[in-house]
């Protein structure tokens, strides 16, 4: 079997806009924003770049730099559960600048100690993105330093004035504009965009926005939806791409998952392609697949870490995720049909599933394929709160469920029959990077959480020897943090 054979339904393409829209919303998520918060800002962005005078590239830069701001912000939520709690709520408090935000990290060494290195995962992350996106290098570079400030107090690199790509400072304040004029008014947000005048960005953008805020935002307040698409919709986002990207993206929330969504997409669609679907149900299933976890980013890495029974109100919280997922293919254009399915991926035949508690009929085909192969590729792999169980119990697990009418028996046995099959690895592009076997092995071990001591253990070597391995995988993939190793190795096909 040839190794770059792709299984059923692999190399889903999308175009470049509806990929963002979908990382759009999961930023949101993540960031403890209403789901229409970077659209709202692209297009704030843009009209304060056209005030500023700048040209047609710089006005598109700012809207795509605009709905990408965020795409970073899973591959950090683990870092800042650890030093704010809740990796969602602690955000959503920083960004609004509320009172006592960082009290959490003052015996941690305060922002700067405690917050650098996660700007770091961020912006290097964020920047891959719009690279792998193919946007213009002018995107990317702002991603790589969109939390730098005007007085070269920002992070990660503390660089200053026209150092900063300015499309940094134009994101910037759009967004605080987005975000205070909402949470505490207009008056109120004009004042704290003030106070920041000179320090996180040039004093004349600053004026600008508090000459024109008042008719932007009317005018963004009676603009329909499509119309916001429209504005912002630049070239390089009118091209196509993979939508393997965005379950990368998703994954990153939580090391532990690395692959999953792959798995899970590549799982169904060999699936459907054994009961005999048509080619377009195996696409369906395997985009679905892919994007299947978006809802994942609206709840906090706490709950997903907690190794005892859940409370009511965190269940409820997981008990809502295929509801967002359903919310975001509402905003992803060609992706809807596909988040749509992806929304039933916890639904049980039985009714016992969630949200919908939807049972027998109306539940497709597809819907019970994807809910199986779910279920199949979670129980396989290792959680927080359980040890992954083998093929053989996986097995057991499966047709029990079966037995008791939660999956339907005879899904549950094609997907069994087509994990028989030979592997086939999907690659969303041609491998560029040569890794050793060791190389690899410290790769994935460290892409699903592991320190260099973890890894040390795992692979029988010593933490020094694994040093040096992370060190040539970071020289050769050209980063410098493990998420954004982690998002490159997967692009390439390595994990």
């Amino acid at each position: 079997m040839d190794e770059n054979e792709t299984a059923p339904g692999a190399g889903s393409t999308v175009r470049v806009y509806d990929a963002v829209k979908a990382l759009a919303f999961i930023g949101d998520l993540s960031m403890g924003q209403p789901t229409d918060h970077s659209l709202r800002t692209a297009w704030l962005a843009a009209q304060l770049a056209l005030a500023a005078g700048e040209g047609d590239a710089d006005v598109e830069t700012a809207a795509e730099v605009s709905l990408l701001r965020w795409s970073g912000c899973t591959a950090n939520a683990a870092g800042f559960a650890d030093v704010l709690g809740d990796d969602i709520g602690g955000r959503e408090a920083m960004l609004a600048a509320r009172p006592d935000w960082a009290k959490p990290l003052d015996p941690l060494g305060g922002i700067e100690t405690a917050i650098t290195p996660l700007a770091q995962i961020h912006c290097e992350v964020s920047g891959e993105v719009a690279r792998m996106l193919g946007l213009a290098r002018g995107s990317e570079a702002a991603l790589r330093h969109i939390f730098e400030a005007w007085d070269g107090t920002g992070l990660p690199d503390g660089l200053a004035g026209a150092a900063v790509p300015r499309t940094v400072f134009v994101v910037s304040l759009a967004g605080d504009l987005e975000i205070f004029s909402r949470v505490y008014g207009l008056p109120r947000a004009l004042a704290l965009i003030a106070e920041r005048a000179g320090m996180r960005y040039p004093p004349n953008l600053a004026a600008l926005v508090a000459r024109h805020s008042a008719y932007w935002l009317d005018t963004l307040a009676s603009t329909e939806p499509a119309a916001l698409d429209e504005a912002v919709l630049t070239p390089q986002m009118r091209e196509n791409t993979s939508a393997e990207l965005i379950a990368d993206v998703i994954d990153l929330k939580l090391p532990w998952m690395t692959g999953y969504s792959r798995a899970v997409a590549r799982t169904a669609a060999a699936c459907s392609a054994r009961l005999g679907g048509a080619a377009e149900n195996q696409a369906c299933l395997y985009a679905a697949g892919l994007i299947h976890g978006i809802g994942r980013a609206a709840v906090p890495n706490a709950i997903w870490n907690t190794r005892g029974t859940l409370s009511a109100a965190a269940w409820e919280k997981v008990r809502l995720v295929p509801y967002w997922t359903s919310r975001a293919g509402r905003q992803t254009g060609a992706l809807a049909r596909a988040a749509e399915l992806a929304s039933y991926a916890y639904e049980r035949l039985d009714g016992s599933g969630y949200f919908r508690g939807a049972a027998g009929p109306a539940l497709s085909l597809d819907a019970r394929v994807l809910g199986a192969a779910v279920a199949y590729v979670a129980l396989g792999a290792r959680r927080p709160w359980r040890n992954a169980l083998t093929a053989a119990e996986v097995t057991q697990r499966l047709r029990d469920e079966a037995r008791a009418g939660r999956f339907d028996g005879d899904v549950v046995e094609a997907l069994l029959g087509a994990q028989d099959a030979p592997s086939r690895v999907a690659r969303s592009r041609p491998l560029t990077v040569r890794l050793s076997g060791r190389e690899l092995d410290v790769l994935r071990s460290i892409s699903r959480g592991a320190s260099n001591k973890e890894a040390a253990r795992e692979l029988d070597l010593s933490p020094s020897t694994v040093r040096t391995h992370v060190e040539s995988v970071f020289r050769k993939l050209e980063c410098s943090t493990r998420a954004a190793a982690t998002l490159k190795a997967s692009g390439m096909g390595l994990l």
